[in-house]
């Protein structure tokens, strides 16, 4: 089992700084023990010109039958375990001798000479023998798009004294092209593996973010990354599963120029993500769900699920045939999971249930075909130019019959009595808007696509500050009027004279003004005190995510 790394150099920079960069001397043949043989690096040249580092692994058989364990590590008839391709074709074992050996060079350290090992360099990586399920075609798709000038496959004949056999699944492979060493060697080490669709030992779960680490930079925008993760994590599809939104997460926000934790953060680490008993959200999810039933939605988009509160209210009432969930955060969709239970679920109620990840800055074919969907405190995480994006994704391109928002109402925030004045009531809200902003924006978003738009209060509704929530219900024009108690916008998005909500507030709470709803959670707790009413106890919400990522 062999593979060769060769560079060019100049008398500025000469070839021999690969020594440097992968922390073996080219004057010294080295050997290190692996679990399954010895890896031995020797220089086949080296001069200031041109410098090429050999790795040869030699596999102990008997200590693969011993050792090894999972799909294709040593095939099944009792013969084979002794007499195979193991220690002769490019596999999981040279993968693991390469990053145990070049262990720094695959992190792209090098303290004698960092400039370098940051540079691309010239290279050329030759691999004699690798197994490729899928064939040479397969082997162009895979390191085609990683920035290589030249990818050469040349498949081996079974028998070069009978050609009329045929090529075996092994071919020939030469790399050549300019990249950093660091990257080149991260591409082998997932893709020896994945092209042999085999690994000699358990995949457990930490290879998922062994995958991510060596596949940073480039595996998330790779057209095969499907393909890839399936057959580096051997087909497990839960670990399958978890790798991919873990890259879609990462593609998303490459995709923003943002942090992946900026995008990732609807659950907030400092507080409980347990619920606590909240009236205002309470309120909310009842009120959503009241305008749901009389637009007589049955398939119900959750966009901006984060933790699932409302997809499991909605669950709860069986007239919602379809709920899904969406939301950009991986960590807040394993939660809303937990809280469904979805493993314990039967098969007739997981039918009715989905969870899924992604942007709503972002067209979605996913998305399309719906009855309602429900934006509920989301709008106010995303920054302000991200609005056109959100408006197309949904009432452009998803289009359901109804669509409803709801979004914190800033004129009411003077009766928080623990908010200072200013500040919003949660860390990322980008905005909050007036009653009169937030008409303006639906009244345009209505009209621009083809929607009728009503409001409604939802809290208790104060004379002068009105509601803590607001909300907008959107009906697509080609459907049913919208519900009764809702007022209609006009074009100008000037609201009509409002009716009497529908939705009382809830029996035993206060008229009287309350706290802000506490961050990092989307259930506010009831107080007893009698010096605050409980309304007041409602805090600001747990931020639901749906920022463009």
């Amino acid at each position: 089992m062999f593979l060769t790394v060769s560079t060019t150099g100049t008398s500025r920079h000469p070839a021999t700084d690969l020594g440097f960069l992968l922390h073996k001397h080219p004057d010294r043949a080295q050997r290190f023990s692996t679990a399954h043989g010895t890896a031995h690096v020797f220089y086949p040249e080296a001069s200031a010109e041109r410098c090429t580092a050999a790795l040869l692994l030699e596999v102990d058989p008997v200590a693969l039958v011993r050792r090894g364990k999972g799909r294709g590590g040593v095939p099944d008839t009792a013969l084979a375990q002794y007499v195979n391709d193991r220690p002769y074709a490019a596999s999981s074992l040279l993968a693991v001798a390469l990053s145990t050996v070049f262990k720094s060079a695959l992190r792209g350290v090098c303290q004698a000479l960092p400039e370098r090992a940051a540079a691309p360099l010239p290279l050329r990586v030759e691999v004699p023998a690798l197994p490729a399920r899928g064939g040479a075609e397969l082997v162009r798709k895979l390191f085609g798009p990683l920035g290589w000038d030249s990818v050469d496959v040349r498949p081996v004949e079974l028998d070069e004294a009978f050609p009329e056999w045929g090529a075996s699944r092994y071919v020939q492979l030469t790399l050549e092209g300019e990249l950093r060493l660091a990257d080149a060697l991260r591409q082998l080490y997932v893709l020896l593996p994945v092209l042999d669709d085999a690994k000699h030992y358990w995949v457990a779960p930490d290879e998922v973010d062994k995958l991510l680490r060596a596949g940073e930079g480039w595996l998330a925008e790779h057209p095969e990354r499907k393909l890839i993760t399936s057959r580096y994590l051997a087909r497990r599809w839960g670990l399958t599963r978890q790798a991919m939104e873990r890259l879609e997460l990462v593609r998303l926000a490459e995709a923003d120029g943002l942090d992946i934790a900026d995008v990732d953060n609807a659950v907030d680490e400092t507080t409980d993500t347990e619920e606590q008993p909240a009236p205002l959200a309470v309120q909310r999810r009842e009120a959503i769900t009241a305008a749901l039933r009389a637009a007589g939605a049955s398939r119900v988009l959750d966009l901006g699920c984060g933790q699932g509160q409302l997809v499991q209210t909605l669950l709860a009432d069986a007239r919602f045939t379809e709920v899904v969930g969406v939301d950009v955060s991986v960590r807040a969709l394993t939660i809303a999971g937990r809280r469904l239970r979805l493993e314990r679920l039967g098969e007739r109620q997981a039918a009715r249930v989905a969870l899924l990840q992604g942007s709503l800055t972002y067209t979605d074919k996913r998305l399309a075909g719906y009855d309602a969907a429900v934006l509920s405190e989301v709008i106010e995480h995303l920054d302000p130019p991200r609005l056109p994006a959100l408006e197309y994704a949904v009432f452009g391109a998803a289009r359901p019959g109804t669509v409803i928002v709801t979004t914190p109402n800033v004129e009411y925030n003077v009766r928080w009595e623990t908010l200072p004045a200013g500040h919003a009531r949660h860390g990322d809200h980008r905005f909050e808007w007036s009653r009169r902003e937030f008409r303006d924006w639906a009244a345009g978003v209505a009209e621009r696509n083809g929607y009728e738009v009503g409001f409604r209060p939802v809290g208790s509704d104060d004379p002068e500050a009105g509601p803590p929530t607001q909300m907008a219900v959107f009906t697509r024009r080609d459907r049913a009027a919208a519900p009764a108690g809702a007022p209609r916008a006009s074009g100008s998005g000037k609201p009509e004279e409002p009716e009497e909500p529908e939705e009382p507030a809830q029996p035993g709470t206060s008229e009287e003004p309350g706290k802000p709803e506490k961050p990092g959670t989307s259930e506010e707790p009831e107080t007893t005190e009698t010096a605050e009413p409980a309304e007041t106890a409602a805090k600001p919400e747990k931020k639901k995510e749906a920022k463009a990522a």
